[in-house]
Parts: structure tokens; sequence; C-alpha cells
């Protein structure tokens, strides 16, 4: 267990289960939300100037419990009266749950763990003892990522219920439903909310990862467990990508030591990175898929998406949810989009050709410099015009990028998926012509193959370089300063103050937010276009890129671990939409190398009389080779036959257990049984299982949890038909229907009789069946 556990675990017993309710339903009412001391999970900073007030109603709000409307989560300031007074007054506040409330939460979210059988199925806790290495003394059951995504879950869920606005803040209006978290963040009370590292773990992790400069695999696992999925599939994608880079490596290599008029040898060359980067493709996705089955998010059920935080608009009722919140219009966020966002867009990329066109009046004057004088220095004049431009590049691609963010929150996207689509195709077109415009200039306008060399070689190398300092080295060189400063401040403590604790949260509440993957992402694609886009023309493209990705591996690891604050867990099945980019780019990349071997010089002398049947031979190998690559695409599946199977026995189990439920309440679910001998040994195998969508008194809501039989209170026999329900049943009377809570009723054959006790089921349960 971690320093941090070691510090505020209160006691032997701390996190343990109630005398009694390990074998029975739990309710979150049972749980204990006043522990003075707990393992700290999540940080929230309020501003400097919040009202006590506000202090005091968001605490209660958050130990509140579940069926008061609150997160019944831990929850207490990190400095106490008297550190305050030593200390400046900071307004942090650490969170956390007690092991029950994190194994409800993990129901609640639908994580999906390993059972005794070695299948993945959704976790609940009415059967956490099927679930391999779960025991009521094991704390390792769920992951710290996990239990702070848990955290994160049960904190966002907060909502509105009679408030009009945030306590001390009139303009914070507020309304039924509304998320307390977000609309806090929106209006700068609460600061910024982040999950704590864990120290010993994360020094476990760096030593396996990137501490010791040598070439292996990555501890992916790990990564997943402290980081999540998501960040887990980046590095893992990382690697699969820079393995799949060393074939090509290593082949254009030789290919690097020919003249560039022996067009013919890239040939071969050209058609096998096209098949390259198709079996690399629907590979990964076969990796990719076994991964996310072992981690169990590739059987993750899909949340309903919540509308996302700077979502505005009307207030009103939502036609699906029929819950109350904002709505805005679809025709607004049209009309934004292409009177305003698409005007721009074209504008900016107007902008970048105008630049593109500067650097090549760079290159004339370079070139003309060159040519007069001949000196060595002018030699490597001619290198510099491309580096000016790559710089400028980078440069570009990093201010558009704060434009695009405001243009896409400006759009009012009701989804955060909506608003990723939405900002990923205005960066991906912008960064696409930005870097690549200038190459296929040179290539199919000056039809200058020397100087398309020059330039992708300077544009990859620089890109890369620059990625390394801006992203890893100076972040890091920066956040060792601050930290000495810390040091120093938490040295000139009183010995009686926690300074350990002090020092990791303004440490860590200091570093920067790291903003997901979508810039680690963007580079791998622009590095994959280098390779791909050019490949005849460059052949060593591939070779510079598995240089970059092996220190790439490193330097990402570093600052994930010691630059920026940890980032929340966020399941994942897949990469996203960024596998369909880079699918597209690959089919770029036929069109493009194609082309540029129909244009060489030996391919032309063929066809001296007739530039048509070269073009028309050319666009016809074109064809070909992306019937290929979709037939190679079609044929490969993307998930492996094992997990196939697997996937398809959940799936049957699924059908089979709706086919049980004949008749379901918010309460419980009909068990048939036909003759008395099955009446029989249903009772004896205790096999009334529940399925429960909430309960008023329990305080879960909107989950499914499965109990056993301790949660029975008022079973039913009608005729032979077995009813267990938690609802009080309404008017009952011989050959009526059966009123349900709620106002569901179900019509049922025969007497339907109220019974009190066990021993009177079985009698009257039996009574109207046949013996076999």
């Amino acid at each position: 267990m971690s320093q941090l556990s070691h510090t505020f675990l209160s006691s032997p017993e701390a996190g343990r289960f109630p005398a009694g309710l390990s074998k029975m339903k739990v309710t979150l009412s049972a749980l204990d939300t006043h522990e003075s001391s707990f393992t700290p999970l999540v940080v929230i900073e309020l501003a400097q100037d919040v009202k006590e007030e506000t202090k005091e109603w968001l605490k209660n709000r958050i130990i509140a419990k579940k069926k008061d409307g609150g997160a019944q989560l831990l929850f207490r300031p990190l400095l106490n009266k008297y550190e305050k007074e030593t200390l400046e007054n900071q307004n942090l506040y650490l969170v956390g749950a007690s092991k029950i409330r994190l194994l409800l939460g993990a129901e609640a979210v639908g994580l999906v763990k390993e059972c005794s059988d070695n299948t993945m199925r959704a976790f609940t806790y009415g059967t956490r003892h099927s679930f391999k290495d779960f025991d009521d003394d094991n704390d390792d059951f769920l992951g710290m990522a996990e239990r702070q995504f848990i955290i994160k879950h049960e904190l966002e869920n907060l909502r509105a219920r009679d408030e009009k606005m945030i306590p001390g803040y009139p303009q914070a209006k507020l309304y039924p439903g509304k998320s307390l978290l977000r609309r806090l963040l929106t209006s700068g009370i609460v600061v910024q909310v982040f999950p704590l590292h864990d120290n010993e773990a994360l020094k476990k992790l760096e030593d396996t990862w990137y501490t010791r400069f040598t070439l292996k695999f990555q501890p992916i696992d790990r990564i997943r467990g402290y980081f999540g999925e998501t960040i887990a599939l980046y590095f893992g994608f990382l690697e699969y990508f820079t393995f799949a880079l060393i074939p090509m490596a290593i082949i254009g290599l030789p290919y690097y030591l020919f003249a560039w008029e022996d067009y013919d040898k890239y040939v071969i060359f050209a058609s096998f990175n096209l098949i390259w980067s198709t079996v690399i493709l629907e590979v990964w996705k076969r990796g990719c898929a076994s991964m996310t089955y072992r981690w169990g998010t590739l059987v993750m059920k899909r949340k309903f998406e919540e509308p996302r935080p700077g979502y505005h608009g009307v207030l009103g009722i939502n036609p699906v949810t029929g819950r109350e919140e904002p709505l805005y219009p679809s025709y607004k966020r049209q009309l934004r989009i292409y009177l305003v966002s698409l005007p721009f867009v074209c504008l900016c990329l107007y902008f970048s050709l105008f630049v593109m066109m500067i650097y090549f009046d760079m290159e004339a004057w370079a070139l003309g410099l060159h040519e007069d004088s001949g000196s060595e220095w002018t030699s490597i004049l001619l290198y510099v015009p491309s580096i000016i431009y790559a710089i400028v590049i980078e440069i570009m691609n990093r201010l558009y990028r704060y434009a695009a963010e405001f243009l896409t929150s400006w759009e009012n996207h009701r989804l955060e998926s909506a608003y990723q689509n939405h900002l990923i195709l205005k960066v991906l077109v912008f960064n696409f012509l930005n870097c690549f415009a200038s190459l296929f200039y040179i290539a199919f306008v000056l039809r200058d193959m020397k100087l398309l060399r020059q330039s992708l070689a300077t544009l990859l190398i620089t890109s890369q370089i620059l990625n390394q300092i801006v992203e890893s080295l100076l972040p890091y060189w920066l956040q060792k300063k601050h930290h000495v400063r810390v040091k120093k401040k938490v040295e000139a403590l009183k010995a009686d103050i926690d300074a350990t604790l002090y020092e990791q949260v303004v440490l860590e509440k200091e570093m920067g937010t790291y903003l997901g993957t979508f810039d680690d992402y963007l580079e791998l694609f622009l590095q994959f276009g280098y390779v791909s886009l050019f490949s005849c023309v460059y052949p060593l493209a591939a070779a510079f890129a598995v240089l970059n990705n092996l220190t790439e591996v490193n330097s990402d690891a570093l600052k994930m671990c010691r630059v920026l604050k940890r980032p929340f867990s966020q399941p994942s099945a897949s990469i996203g939409v960024w596998q369909l980019a880079f699918e597209t780019m690959s089919v770029i990349s036929v069109v493009t190398n194609c082309a540029l071997i129909g244009m060489s010089p030996q391919v032309n002398a063929l066809f001296s009389e007739s530039k048509t049947d070269l073009i028309l031979i050319v666009v016809a190998v074109e064809h070909m080779l992306l019937a290929l690559k979709f037939i190679l695409a079609f044929a490969i599946p993307d998930k492996p036959r094992h997990i196939q199977m697997k996937l398809a026995r959940l799936e049957f189990e699924s059908l089979e257990a709706l086919k049980q439920q004949r008749c379901s309440t918010d309460g419980g679910v009909f068990q048939w049984a036909s003759t008395r001998r099955e009446a029989s040994r249903l009772f004896a195998a205790q096999a009334y299982t529940v399925h429960c969508s909430g309960h008023p008194d329990d305080g879960i809501t909107q989950e499914r949890v499965r109990t056993n039989r301790s949660l029975v209170e008022t079973p039913t026999a009608c005729s032979g038909h077995f009813l267990f329900s938690r609802t009080m049943m309404r008017s009952v009377s011989p050959g009526s229907p059966l009123t349900l809570g709620e106002g569901v009723t179900c019509p049922l054959p025969g007497p339907c009789l109220p019974l009190s006790s066990r021993s009177s089921s079985r009698s009257v349960a039996t009574a109207a069946l046949p013996d076999s």
C-alpha cells in the first residue's frame, strides 16, 4: 500500500464490511460517511474567495446519503484549523470512499471484471464472490485508477434537486437534474478536480517502464492499471506502430543508397508500403480487441451520454430522458458551422498556402545565392528555408488548434463525442494541408524530386525535435524548478504538520493538466503521413520515425509520470476515430505513390508516344491496389476467433436471461415452475435471484443490483408463478391482475395469493401444480 494509504488508513477495520453485511444486500444508506480518516483519492480545489456557506453546502451534498441526493463519499479539508493558521489558507479538500461504497459504485459505472470461470462480466455487488481475486479482506480488487474513476463518476452525477442557485452565488443558476460539479467549474467556484498520484505504485511503474533505457516491451497492463484504458491504448499503439515501422526501415536503408534515377527499384518498395500500411492497421484492430477484452472495456455497456459541460441553451424537457436540461435548436448550430466555422477554416487554409508560397520564394533565393557563390556556407544555407518553414508550421498548427477549440465550443454541441468529432475534423484538415501541401506542390507541380526529398527530410526531423522539446523537456525543466520551490517551503514548516501529504498535493495542483491523447495521436498521424505518402521518394523516413518513437516512448512516459497531473481513468474499447484517420491516410498514400511512380523517367520512356495510355495504366494500377487493400481489410477479421466466440457466448447468455424474464417490475422478476418437483428444486436451490433497478429507501438509482434471497420481503405465489418483489402489493383478489408498485400490472391466470413466509410459500405455490 502506498505512503498515502499508510498515512490515512484510520484502523485495521477501515474499509472492511460491517458485521453481518457481507452475506446480504448492503444499501448505501447503511454506509458510514463520517469517517475522519480515509485513503485520499481525489482533490478538489476551490477558489480562494469562496463563501463559507457554499463550502458547507458542497460538503453536505458530497457526504449526504444517496437517497437524499448526495454522493455518499468521504470528504475532509487538506489542512485542519491549526494548519491553516500556520500555512497560507489553501482551499484544498480530499475525497475518498469506503470499500463497500466503491464496490457499489463499480456496479453503477458498469465495470467489467474477470470471473472465476475466466469469463468477463459486469461486476455486481451481489455476485462479488464469483469474481476472480475478490475477497472481503482484499483491498486491491479495484485498482486505484478504477477507484478514482468511480469517485469522478459520483461527483459528476451530483445533481441539483430543489436548489434554484448555488448558495452564496445568486448568479449561478441551477435547475433540477443539472450537474453540480460542472456548474461549479463553469462558475469558477471549483478551480479543478484531479486524482492523486500513488507514489509507491508510480515508482514501481517507472522502474519497469522508462527509467532504464533498454529495448523492451512496455508494461501495458501496468500502465492500464495506473492510468486507465485510454492512455494504455495510446502507449500500446505507439509501441505497436514503432515495431511495425522496423521492416520498412530495414528495407528502406539499402534503397536510400540507390540513385533517384533508378525509379524501377522503388516500384517494389512502394508496393510493399501499400500492403504494409493496410496489414498493420488491420492487425492492430485484432490486438486492440484482445487487450480491451482482457481489460473488460470491449464488453462494457455504453452509458447514455449526458450533455457536455459547456453546452447551453433555453431550459426545457429532453424528449428522450424526460429530464429538464438546456435545449439548443439544431438549425442555429448548423448556421454557426456553415456561416462562421467553415469560412474561417477555409481562410486559415488559404493563409497556410500563402505561407507556403513565401517558403518557395525563400528556397529560390537560397538556391540562387548558392549557384552564384558555390561555397560550403551557401550549401548549408539551402536547408535554412526548410527549417524555418518547419518551425512556422508547428507554430501555425498550435495557434490554429486554439482557434479550432474556441470555434467548436462556440458551435455549442450537446454531446462530448460530437464536440470531439468536429474538433478532430477541423484540426486534421488544417494539419494535413499545412504539413503536406508543400510536398504535394513540389512533387506534382515543380516535379523536383531532389527538393522533395530534402524538404521531406527537413520537415520530418525538425518537427520531431520540436515536439520532443516542447512536449516533454521544457515542461520537465519547469516542473523541476517548481518542485525545488515547494521543497524549500515544506522544509520551513513546523514538525507537527503532515508535510508529506501537503507537499504532494501542492506540487501536483500546480502541474500542467493532461488534455488527452489528441495531440499524441495527431503526432503519430502526421508521422504516418510522412512515411507512407512519399515512401518511394524518401525510404529513410521510416528509419527516422523508429528512432524518434524509441525516444518518444520514454519522453511521453516521463511526461505522464512526472510533468503532468495524473489524469482520470477513462474506459475505452479502441483508439476511436483515429483508426479511421489512419486508414484514410493509407488510401491517400496509394494514390500519391502510384502518381509518383507514373511520373518517373523510366515509366515515361515506355509510353513516350501516348501519355493518355500512361495515365490510364497508372489509374488502373491504382484501382487494383485499392481493391487489394480493401480485400485485405475484409479478409482479416477485426477480432480474433476466440474473442468472437466469447462475445457470442455472452450475447447468448444475455438473450437466455431475457427469455426467463417473462415479466419484470422495478422490484423483481417472475420465475416459472410447471411441476411440483421443479418448484421444490427452485426452493431447495434458492434459485430466486432478483434483479433490482432501485428502490427509494436504498439510495440506488438507475442501477441493476443482483442480490440473494435476503432481498425478498414479500414473496408471492400465483398459480405456479413465483414472484419475489420488494414492492408492496396493492389490491390482490383471486382471478384479478396482480398490481405492483409504480402502477405496473401483470395479468396472471388463476388465483393470486399474498404470502408472508417461506413455509406458506412452499405449500401454496405447489398446490396448483401437477406432480411431474
